[in-house]
């Protein structure tokens, strides 16, 4: 139980990380692709963790 608790934290951080990168770095046109391209990359992150 410990562990699932452990990897869900862990993504969350990744997904907040992720979240501020956008919003300092990127313009708001190119938002949805890379949002897309977040959601997959934890997806599969945590489907193989």
């Amino acid at each position: 139980m410990f562990g699932l608790l452990k990897k869900t934290i862990g993504v969350c951080l990744v997904g907040i990380g992720l979240g501020i990168l956008l919003v300092l770095l990127l313009p708001i046109t190119g938002w949805l692709f890379l949002i897309g391209i977040a959601v997959l990359i934890i997806g599969a992150m945590w489907l193989f963790c």
